[in-house]
């Protein structure tokens, strides 16, 4: 991938996201990046390498049988970028705080995107 401008790389994550679609999600991906989930307040998982990322995203595609993220606002603060989420996924697997198989989560979250060399290399997904 050529270098391209921030909001196309994140469209091109997000999208292939929604779809499930891990190679689609790691080509916009620096092979140093690293991502972390952050939920009330702390971290609960970091991974870096775009090797560790893959695995990682891989595994969660088993989470949700759909799932979708939607961007309600872009915020560009230099060479970060915070988009505003909806997100939407109904549940394939039985999870520790209740939620069932079928049944639909939705939160809003923030996911905050850095960039190097024309690449993602950081992603907080923050909820």
């Amino acid at each position: 991938m050529e270098t391209t401008e921030p909001k196309q790389l994140i469209a091109v994550y997000i999208e292939a996201y929604n779809r499930f679609d891990v190679e689609g999600m790691l080509a916009p991906l620096h092979e140093a990046v690293v991502f972390r989930n952050i939920a009330n307040g702390e971290v609960n998982l970091t991974t870096t390498g775009k090797e560790a990322f893959r695995q990682q995203a891989e595994q969660a595609t088993q989470y949700f049988s759909q799932r979708e993220q939607s961007i309600t606002d872009w915020q560009v603060d230099g060479s970060r970028v915070k988009v505003a989420i909806d997100y939407t996924g109904v549940a394939a697997i039985a999870f520790p705080n209740g939620l069932q198989p079928g049944d639909t989560l939705r939160l809003q979250g923030k996911s905050v995107f850095g960039f190097q060399d024309g690449k993602i290399i950081s992603i907080e997904d923050i909820s």
